[in-house]
């Protein structure tokens, strides 16, 4: 049956850089999560949560990592009751792109990238033991170095107006 539906997306969620995020898909009882980060491991490049939104659930298999974690559990997504976004950042904006084929730009990017990949592990981590239903494992061996335990100390506090039992 056609129905009305609404989504409001905060503007700040357009804002290019490096982001950690926490998908939430709402199906019956069950909420099942799934962690991530903006700020790509093959190109300078980090984009907003709003751009990877219709990528997770879309059909390009290198870019519907949700899509397929639920495919797994048999759960189509289309069958889910609601999905939510839950975005903290940007934690470091994304490096400026003058002149993007600049071989430099790819190594001032992966300081910023490898700290948010060390915090996307721990997240994902710590929500699971928290006792949240996190599908999907990081596999990092990055580390927070420079100013990254406060990010992540910004970030703890964020997901947990989300996630109370959170407590890493």
């Amino acid at each position: 049956m056609p129905a009305l539906h609404s989504f409001t997306l905060p503007a700040a969620m357009l804002t290019r850089g490096f982001w950690l995020y926490v998908w939430r898909a709402r199906v019956g009882n069950r909420q099942l999560l799934y962690v991530g980060r903006t700020g790509d491991n093959s190109s300078p490049f980090a984009t907003a949560p709003y751009t990877r939104m219709g990528q997770h659930l879309g059909k390009q298999k290198n870019q519907n990592a949700l899509r397929r974690h639920l495919e797994v559990k048999g759960i189509r997504p289309e069958e889910c009751d609601a999905f939510d976004l839950i975005a903290h950042g940007p934690i470091y904006p994304e490096i400026a792109k003058q002149d993007e084929a600049h071989p430099e730009l790819m190594e001032l990017h992966k300081p910023f990238r490898n700290r948010v990949g060390a915090m996307e592990k721990m997240l994902a981590e710590g929500l699971a033991a928290a006792g949240y239903e996190v599908m999907n494992t990081v596999n990092c061996k990055w580390t927070l170095d420079d100013d990254g335990p406060a990010r992540w100390a910004e970030a703890v506090r964020s997901f947990r107006r989300e996630f109370p039992a959170f407590n890493p």
